[in-house]
């Protein structure tokens, strides 16, 4: 396909910095400069103490967020204020869609002066529309196109920017716009609120069924001293617990350690001698494992043989759990195996638990270490100083689980089975009336036929 253009219109000899946008026809235009006006609005440093000014940064889709300063620091760059309805960027990362709207309830905002601040003409353009406008993915694609500078100092020249000219219908048009993308999004979240209800119902019904709960909180305590003679292990939970002691009554069933009714086993340490060689085998990290469910996208792979290859060979069903985690939500957290990767093993910082399951259902067990209840053993016996911990094999081994009769078993299982199935399909459905809601802001916007026509090329050259 044969493009023409005017040579004096070209910053550089490069296809990719020529404008790819296009609009409908029928819809009028403006230059951005023409609708923002700059604002230029020093903050005196002598009225405002640093600690009561609110430093923001852009992100690259446009929100807005207080930038973290380590405290007695201070900028030294000369600062911008940054009233609500303004509509900032930053220079550097314009071309990666870093501008937004400043919302309302932000007090003391500021910038320094690697950003820029403009006040929009509220007569003429809605904020939102515009900021939305700016994240689409063709406008994104030209913001990158029209970059400029040396490498690794790239940039949007603001003049550049501001002489671009964007759809502009009337402005009950443009609010229109943005209230039917709003009210798609309340409608998504209403959805993401109903599937985290349903998953909270779910769990109080699984731990009612079985007689138990989740511990109660524990008291915050910034300064703890306990007796050392006092100390079975450095955790921080325990001791809370040792003086906070959680009285519940017994559970409907009987409680027994999960080493009487499963096999517990590390996984391969991974080093240099193993690495994917002629036995290569995909092995599973403690990235692929969140809770209750697999992460599979990336798997790499070990080199593992014979005798070896067979104790940590992955079975259908397996249970595995995370030996340490930064976040103490996130200590111990367990998925099942279901065979997806055949051949497939673990590294030792995942524990592997494989049930008898004569005695104990691999889906039940699943739930109920992921419950608050089945949790609250690896809370209280990992190691930790801090929060932060992690659990070993005899930790796994000593937890305790209930052992109710193989049918309630299954149909506890079913029944929570049948809750997040439920909880998917409505963040399912929160995901498409998202996607709906910005497919349908597009093509009020662009051509579409030119828009995929035009990222078509772009990306069959890249």
């Amino acid at each position: 396909m044969m493009e023409v253009f005017r040579f004096k219109n070209l910053g550089r000899w490069d296809k990719f910095t020529i404008p790819h946008l296009h609009f409908p026809t029928h819809v009028p235009s403006e230059q951005i400069g023409r609708l923002l006006k700059p604002r230029e609005e020093r903050v005196d440093r002598t009225q405002y103490r640093f600690e009561d000014l609110q430093p923001i940064t852009i992100h690259f889709g446009g929100d807005i967020s207080r930038r973290k300063v380590a405290p007695g620091r201070e900028y030294t760059l000369p600062l911008l204020w940054v009233r609500p309805g303004d509509v900032v960027l930053s220079k550097i990362d314009l071309k990666n869609g870093a501008v937004g709207v400043l919302e309302d309830g932000w007090d003391n905002a500021v910038v320094t002066t690697h950003f820029k601040v403009y006040e929009p003409d509220l007569t003429r353009l809605d904020p939102t529309y515009f900021r939305m406008l700016l994240q689409t993915g063709e406008f994104k694609r030209w913001l990158w196109a029209n970059r400029s500078g040396a490498d690794g100092r790239t940039e949007v020249k603001l003049d550049v920017f501001e002489e671009l000219e964007i759809p502009l219908p009337p402005l009950p048009e443009q609010q229109a716009i943005v209230a039917a993308w709003r009210a798609a999004g309340t409608h998504a979240a209403a959805l993401e609120r109903e599937a985290a209800e349903t998953e909270a119902k779910a769990a109080l019904a699984f731990e009612s069924a079985l007689g138990v709960s989740a511990p109660s909180p524990l008291p915050e305590r910034k300064i703890l001293v306990a007796q050392f003679k006092d100390l079975e292990r450095w955790s921080h939970d325990a001791i809370l617990r040792r003086q906070h002691p959680d009285v519940r009554p017994p559970p409907t069933y009987p409680m027994v350690s999960l080493s009487t009714v499963g096999d517990v086993a590390y996984g391969m340490q991974k080093h240099p001698g193993n690495r994917p060689g002629k036995n290569s085998k995909p092995y599973l990290r403690v990235a692929n494992v969140q809770r209750g469910r697999l992460v599979l996208d990336e798997i790499k792979y070990i080199d593992i043989s014979g005798a070896d290859f067979e104790r940590i060979r992955l079975e259908d069903r397996d249970l595995l759990f995370v030996e340490g985690n930064g976040s103490r939500e996130n200590l111990g957290r367990v998925a099942l195996w279901l065979d997806q990767i055949p051949d497939c093993v673990h590294q030792n910082h995942l524990i592997r638990a494989r049930m008898d399951k004569a005695k104990v259902l691999p889906e039940f067990a699943a739930y109920w270490f992921n419950s608050g209840a089945g949790r609250a053993h690896f809370f209280e016996e990992g190691k930790t100083t801090s929060g932060l911990g992690t659990i070993n094999s005899s930790v796994v081994k000593s937890a305790p689980i209930p052992v109710p009769p193989m049918d309630v078993q299954q149909k506890l299982a079913q029944q929570y089975d049948e809750a997040l199935a439920t909880a998917e399909k409505q963040r399912e459905d929160a995901a498409k009336a998202r996607a709906k809601a910005w497919t349908d802001f597009e093509t009020a916007v662009y051509a579409a036929e030119v828009v995929e026509e035009a990222a078509a090329q772009i990306a069959a050259a890249s």
